[in-house]
């Protein structure tokens, strides 16, 4: 064959070698846009997360369903190039001491895949840098709440009328009113977070870290330490109550009040209290999450089982454990697992009927 010949069907084989390549290359891009599309389908149709519950929520939902609607077709696409490969360029019996052709590579589809995901990077951060912008502006009318973690609780503290701080293991937050938590901790680091907020932030010792909620939806919702923190970690739970601004200044003078009078004067230390006042009190003061009680349907097992432990003891006893929890631990369980901070968060009264109620339910 002569020289001609030859270049001719080398050129004849360049031409089939290119119309085979971008006959590939319209079979991938075709799986990979059909992909694309069912994935972003699906992947909006998912429901992710909880209620929304605040403005940020709404804003926060949206920024995610963008980097889902940008994130799946790269996601897909690529998945459709490297699966595409194996399959239609796999060897072959017959092939296996046989080098791949020689590639130079392509310069110009190296600087597409290069700047494009550049471009794509820049846009979606501008975009989010916009929306964390947004979600923490200031309002000057904002409620001042302060939280604060430790192993394995919560509190929350209020300015009450009076202009006293006021301590409640529950936190309660006016809706349509932006709240500006001040996040501490008092040991080890925490995170506070209210998942239907979708807002959260670590509790730093020594820091005071800062969040913005404004709640649009009233409602009860958990409360949750989102950082590993210790052995009583999974139980650091308790609920965020919003309520309408006359409810919440309504709880906020109540709470504030403190223990009632006595009806001859005087103010009463919990004398008055009753075991029946003590179980909401058991409940809402996250005793339920650790210990075993069945009188309460409680089934926690971080602590011990309050049937079996306080079985038979006197209610001076029961305070001492609720106050002062590592005067005398129970047999198989750890120190500083249970907060010592129960004395300062529930009002006298409350403490005194969670003594009577746990007294009369374990009594033998």
């Amino acid at each position: 064959m002569g020289v001609e010949g030859v270049r001719s069907a080398s050129g004849s084989e360049e031409i089939t070698a290119g119309r085979e390549s971008r006959a590939n290359l319209r079979q991938m891009l075709v799986i990979g846009v059909v992909s694309s599309i069912i994935g972003i389908a699906l992947a909006l149709a998912i429901d992710w997360f909880p209620v929304q519950a605040s403005t940020q929520a709404e804003k926060i939902d949206t920024l995610y369903d963008v980097l889902l609607i940008f994130s799946v077709p790269v996601f897909v696409l690529v998945e459709v190039v490297v699966l595409y490969s194996v399959w239609r360029f796999r060897m072959k019996p017959g092939e296996e001491l046989m080098d791949g052709p020689p590639i130079h590579g392509n310069t110009r589809l190296e600087i597409i895949w290069t700047a494009i995901p550049a471009i794509l990077l820049v846009c979606l951060c501008s975009y989010a840098w916009i929306t964390l912008t947004d979600i923490e502006d200031a309002d000057a009318s904002a409620l001042n709440v302060r939280v604060v973690g430790e192993q394995f609780t919560w509190t929350f503290y209020y300015r009450g009328p009076d202009g006293r701080p006021v301590a409640s293991p529950q936190l309660y937050v006016p809706v349509d009113r932006q709240i500006n938590f001040t996040v501490q901790s008092k040991d080890v680091l925490h995170d506070f977070w209210v998942p239907a907020f979708r807002m959260k932030i670590d509790a730093v010792p020594g820091i005071d870290t800062h969040l913005r909620v404004n709640p649009t939806l009233r409602g009860t919702f958990p409360v949750v330490c989102a950082e590993l923190c210790g052995l009583g970690h999974s139980v650091m739970r308790q609920d965020a109550h919003v309520v309408s601004k006359a409810a919440f200044d309504t709880w906020l003078r109540n709470r504030a009040r403190g223990p009632a009078p006595r009806a001859g004067g005087g103010q009463q230390a919990g004398g008055g209290a009753t075991a029946a006042q003590g179980k909401p009190v058991f409940n809402a003061a996250g005793c339920s999450a650790c210990h075993t009680l069945a009188d309460a349907k409680a089934t926690g097992t971080v602590g011990p089982d309050l049937d079996t432990a306080l079985k038979g003891k006197d209610e001076a006893f029961i305070r001492t454990s609720i106050v002062d929890p590592n005067a005398e631990i129970a047999k198989g369980y750890s120190a500083n697992v249970m907060p010592p901070n129960f004395k300062q968060t529930l009002k006298p009264a409350e403490l005194a009927a969670l003594v009577k109620y746990l007294a009369s339910v374990t009594k033998g």
